[in-house]
Parts: C-alpha cells; sequence; structure tokens
C-alpha cells in the first residue's frame, strides 16, 4: 500500500516543493492550504502523515495538532511542523499538542523523507 502524505501549507510553492521531494519516493501526496482545510482532509481519512506549517491562516499548525490529537481515530496520526519558526518554546508546544517532529524551512529533502518514511512505516504497524 503506498503511504498518503497530507501536506497542510498556505504558500502553494512550498506544497509543490514538498510534493516534489516525496512523491518520487513511493508517496502519495494531498495538499490543503490551511489548518481547516487539513482537519478537514484528515477527517476524510486515509492520511498516514501530516506535513504542516505552523503560520497559516484560519486556522494555525498547532490549532490543527490540537484538535486532531482530540479525535480518538487520528490521536496516533503523526504529524510533522515544517516552518521557518525555530523558537524553543513554540516547540515545545507543538509537542505538547502532539507533534511527532519538527523540520525548520528550508528544509533538507533527504531529512524530510527520512521522516517521511520513519512515521510512515510506524503507522502502518
Amino acid at each position: 500500500m503506498i503511504p498518503t502524505l497530507l501536506i497542510v501549507d498556505d504558500s502553494a510553492t512550498i506544497r509543490q516543493q514538498v510534493s516534489s521531494a516525496l512523491s518520487p519516493h513511493g508517496f502519495r501526496v494531498e495538499e490543503a492550504g490551511d489548518g481547516k482545510l487539513g482537519l478537514a482532509r484528515i477527517k476524510d481519512g486515509g492520511i498516514d502523515c501530516v506535513i504542516c506549517d505552523v503560520n497559516m491562516p484560519n486556522m494555525n499548525g498547532i490549532e490543527m495538532v490540537e484538535q486532531v490529537k482530540q479525535l480518538p481515530e487520528f490521536a496516533s496520526l503523526p504529524i510533522i511542523m515544517l516552518t521557518t519558526e525555530g523558537a524553543r518554546e513554540l516547540i515545545q508546544k507543538a509537542k505538547s499538542a502532539g507533534a511527532s517532529g519538527w523540520i525548520v524551512k528550508p528544509f533538507k529533502s533527504d531529512l524530510l523523507l527520512a521522516a517521511a518514511r520513519k512515521l510512515t512505516a510506524t503507522a502502518s504497524v
């Protein structure tokens, strides 16, 4: 089965870069432009891992993580925060909300790929 990743970012350029980094390596990639759209897509099911920005309109990434983790059927869904933010307190807030990891933009494709592989491997076990 091909793992499905959801990229949640208000930047179409970032969504395209992440998709280009992961699609050739056996991932199906879907996109959402903000946390509200991301949450709605997650609720539809079939997502194995989420890659999410922090700063977005309508619902930020940390708020989305908090809402996802409150849903029992998605409590174990891995979510990687991919953001320009690097403040220690923000990283801690995301981890407390249930984020699985934190990658700072601009990202290294191999690092993102390794994280996605690791988290989808444990998610599908």
